[in-house]
């Protein structure tokens, strides 16, 4: 108890009238001087470490819960202060129903409770603009619990300056299976059949394909004229991979559109050849929000916990911190914001120089 007796102390000291107003005084200037910098537009955190600075302090677990809920409102007034555009939370694990009855119920109480204290009017996220997003698995979200999210969602979504993504409840594992089978129906369904229809023309890619599987084939047979349609090669597909990515987002149809099903002729569908990345980052629940480019977690533990899988890109940097998730503040935030201000520096500085070499090239 002694050291949960220090920290109300050190609480009591840190918000008396002088000591709280210098304070004040000392988070804006170093938040002005970081916005100075280039500022991270996606950051997450898996807010770990709860339960074990509950045990620390011989407190129940529910009001670890609860310290980690004040901590997460600091961090988001220091990221919307600073211009970080999209925060992303790991609220709540698919994984976490294993826990004990008492405590998932505790979870889902308090998330209804939070979740309205941050969307009120005037409170946190009214006062930045920011709109409020749950993904997960909502089938598994208790009705009561539900409703009170929506409401939420609802309450803050005239807010379109900033975003807070609540990962609740929420595997990776899910929501790229998810995207997955999404893709694969999309490709499934003829097009006149798709709720928003778009018969394209084939893509640049497509042609370039094509027209190189036909040189091949009269080159072996000496000129030989070829059909004018063929299936593609797997070898082919290799050569316009790239080509390919650039234009997943304007997928091709395997048909013209005068052989559209509705015309009489067999259905058309999508051409698969041109699923890429892009296509299934279409399909994720973070589809509009900008690249991840910070990851931090609390508490130690080194893993991502099957947490932003698909986001954690080769730029993202991630971030593992020893401290406990109620204890993380902007004294514990600011040199990491400090150090990918640097690496972005550094970035930045290398891809000058490959610019460089490639225009003496």
């Amino acid at each position: 108890m002694g050291s949960l007796h220090d920290s109300r102390i050190h609480k009591w000291f840190a918000t008396s009238p002088p000591v709280a107003w210098t304070f004040r005084q000392l988070r804006e200037l170093l938040i002005g001087s970081l916005k100075q910098g280039p500022i991270p537009q996606h950051v997450a955190f898996v807010m770990d470490g709860n339960r074990r600075f509950a045990r620390n302090h011989h407190i129940e677990t529910v009001e670890g819960h609860n310290l980690g809920f004040e901590s997460l409102a600091r961090i988001l007034e220091v990221c919307y202060k600073t211009g970080v555009k999209v925060v992303t939370i790991y609220a709540f694990s698919i994984e976490n129903f294993k826990r004990s009855k008492h405590e998932v119920d505790a979870l889902m109480s308090m998330a209804k409770v939070k979740l309205q204290q941050l969307a009120e009017h005037g409170a946190l996220l009214d006062r930045y603009g920011a709109s409020v997003r749950v993904l997960g698995q909502r089938e598994l979200i208790k009705p009561d619990v539900l409703l009170a999210v929506d409401k939420a969602v609802a309450m803050t979504a005239h807010n379109k300056k900033a975003v807070l993504n609540v990962c609740f409840p929420y595997t990776s594992r899910h929501e790229i299976t998810t995207a997955v089978m999404k893709t694969v129906e999309t490709y499934s369904t003829p097009m006149h059949n798709l709720p928003t229809p778009s018969k394209r023309t084939f893509s640049e890619s497509h042609i370039t394909q094509h027209i190189r599987k036909q040189m091949l084939e009269e080159d072996a047979d000496g000129g030989a004229e070829q059909p004018e349609s063929r299936p593609s090669s797997p070898s082919s597909k290799g050569t316009t991979q790239a080509e390919d990515s650039r234009s997943s987002s304007t997928s091709t149809a395997i048909d013209p559109p005068e052989k559209d099903a509705s015309n009489g002729g067999p259905p058309t569908y999508l051409d698969p050849e041109s699923i890429s990345a892009q296509t299934l980052n279409d399909n994720m629940m973070t589809a509009d929000a900008p690249p991840l480019d910070l990851l931090v977690r609390t508490s130690g533990v080194e893993r991502l916990s099957d947490f932003m899988l698909w986001q954690a890109h080769e730029n993202t940097s991630i971030v593992f911190l020893k401290c406990l998730w109620p204890e993380f503040d902007l004294w514990q935030f600011l040199p990491v914001l400090v150090e990918w201000q640097w690496q972005q520096k550094k970035l930045q500085e290398e891809q000058q120089r490959i610019r460089g070499r490639s225009k003496l090239d």
